[in-house]
């Protein structure tokens, strides 16, 4: 067994940990932009692939992923993990769809709620004690999944038909645009100090820096890392200012 996860501000990371090593303590939770996750997901069987959804879609990143290594799924048994902050439709659904296209065999779809991590627009905004809060029932649900999945029931959040009804109305209609491809909308404001961090930090390695100024190109992934990272609040993506820097360690009960 292995995780593989595309994590941002650090919710999926942590799901993705906490549910493989459940399962098996041996086992490895690996980043998607690693270097050597492509070569991992050859060497095992079962596969939790984790990501956070974007308006009940998976992230192109993700999607890429799955795509470039089409020959790797053949025969692999996945379980679809989708965080979100609020609702997901099929988040889990669009991930086996694609995956069952190149010969996976699809476990099952657990859906989690997480803390919003979009740190530049207000709507669901919430205080610490709260956050603290999603991430103890987020806790509590991995370990009720990991407890059925080891009497051999798994989940199946997001892979009904009326789930797919559910993503595409509530949100993909109106949103598609916006995650049909990689966004070259991100902002990186004078108050940038160019001190490089966002670009070492970027799973999409999309950020440069230019005459002591970080600059973006049109391969962003949505995944907010950079933005809730830097230490000048400069980047902004939906938004034009960030009203938090939401980082899952942060908040995290102790």
């Amino acid at each position: 067994m292995i995780g593989i996860y595309l994590s941002g501000t650090g919710n999926t990371k942590h799901c993705t940990e906490k549910l493989v090593h459940l399962l098996d303590t041996t086992a490895m939770a690996v980043p998607m932009e690693g270097k050597e996750t492509a070569d991992l997901l050859s060497q095992h069987d079962f596969i939790v692939l984790a990501y956070p959804v974007q308006y009940s879609n998976i992230p192109v990143m993700v999607r890429d992923f799955i795509k470039n290594h089409s020959g790797l799924w053949k025969g692999k048994k996945v379980l679809c993990v989708a965080t979100m902050a609020l609702f997901s439709g099929d988040g889990a659904g669009c991930c086996a769809r694609l995956l069952k296209k190149y010969g996976a065999e699809i476990a099952g779809g657990l859906h989690i709620r997480m803390p919003d991590s979009i740190g530049d627009v207000k709507l669901l905004k919430k205080p610490a004690p709260k956050n603290q809060a999603a991430i103890r029932a987020a806790d509590k649900k991995i370990e009720r999944c990991a407890e059925k999945i080891r009497h051999g029931k798994y989940p199946k959040d997001g892979l009904y038909f009326y789930d797919r009804i559910a993503g595409f109305v509530c949100q993909r209609l109106w949103f598609s645009s916006k995650t049909k491809d990689y966004s070259d909308q991100l902002k990186i404001s004078s108050a940038c100090t160019g001190c490089g961090l966002c670009t070492r930090i970027c799973p999409m390695g999309n950020l440069t820096l230019k005459n002591q100024r970080a600059v973006s190109g049109n391969r962003c992934t949505m995944c907010y890392r950079c933005i809730s990272s830097c230490p000048a609040r400069a980047i902004t993506l939906l938004g034009d200012t960030v009203f938090e820097q939401y980082r899952f360690d942060r908040y995290s009960p102790k």
